[in-house]
């Protein structure tokens, strides 16, 4: 019979009782699936990560929120990505062209609506949009149409009024619609284009005054990246989006149906 001596014994259970820190073979085995999707759909998508994650045990999902347009750059730029979550048919359709999504598997997966928003405390007269050349309205929010969907939905229902011209030197251009909702609800413009999903989480502090029409449907398509190294688990999730679970998460946040 060995004998160990008590302090050997003792730096014996340390190391031991550390080695699962280092080397878990449930850790070995664990997937992270990695979604980049459209700033408006932070707080839908966590929670349906939320879902996802308890129905596959050992799976975890991590998100990058940002305008669809800088989510695509990056993922052709090769950012490890396993979906890709738009907010607007372009974006995606840039992705397929660029050969980093897998077009197989392109399905849309909500829809939303824009709409025009003011601070909801000592606003200037604002109901609609010709009421955006009023003098007191010397700042309006707007999305950077280059990179974010909502912008150009901005620009387009701008330009079928008659409008964009005459308004572009007052526009605030935010990197996302997130940034645009914050800009007004802070009160530094005096109106902002926005998704209506996205004004409802701040309801108390901004204020839909007309539901903008004039643009492309906004509809928001969801696919596998095609460099993927978990493809079948982001086929999943993608699949998981169209189910009555998520559905129901996404109507809860205010989206429509695709």
């Amino acid at each position: 019979m060995i004998r160990i001596r008590p302090i050997l014994r003792r730096t014996l259970l340390a190391a031991a009782s550390a080695l699962p820190l280092a080397a878990l073979p449930a850790a070995a085995g664990a997937q992270a699936l990695t979604v980049a999707a459209a700033a408006s759909l932070s707080d839908a998508f966590k929670a349906i990560g939320q879902r996802f994650e308890a129905a596959r045990p050992g799976v975890s999902v991590r998100f990058n929120f940002a305008a669809s347009g800088v989510l695509i750059q990056q993922i052709v730029q090769g950012a490890p990505v396993d979906v890709f979550a738009s907010a607007d048919q372009q974006t995606m359709a840039r992705g397929v062209e660029h050969k980093v999504i897998d077009a197989a598997t392109r399905r849309d997966f909500a829809a939303n609506t824009l709409v025009l928003i003011v601070p909801a405390q000592g606003t200037p007269p604002v109901a609609r949009l010709a009421d955006l050349t009023s003098p007191q309205v010397r700042r309006i929010a707007v999305g950077k149409p280059a990179t974010v969907p909502v912008g150009r939905c901005t620009q387009q229902a701008l330009e079928a009024a008659g409008l964009w011209a005459a308004l572009e030197p007052r526009f605030v251009q935010a990197d996302s619609v997130r940034q645009a909702l914050d800009y007004v609800a802070r009160g530094e413009a005096q109106a902002g284009f926005v998704y209506r999903t996205d004004a409802a989480l701040m309801a108390d502090k901004v204020k839909i005054v007309q539901t903008v029409e004039g643009h492309q449907p906004v509809r928001y398509p969801v696919a596998v990246v095609a460099d993927s190294r978990h493809k079948a688990l982001a086929a999943d999730f993608a699949a998981f989006l169209l189910g009555a679970e998520a559905q129901g998460i996404l109507a809860k946040f205010g989206f429509g149906k695709p």
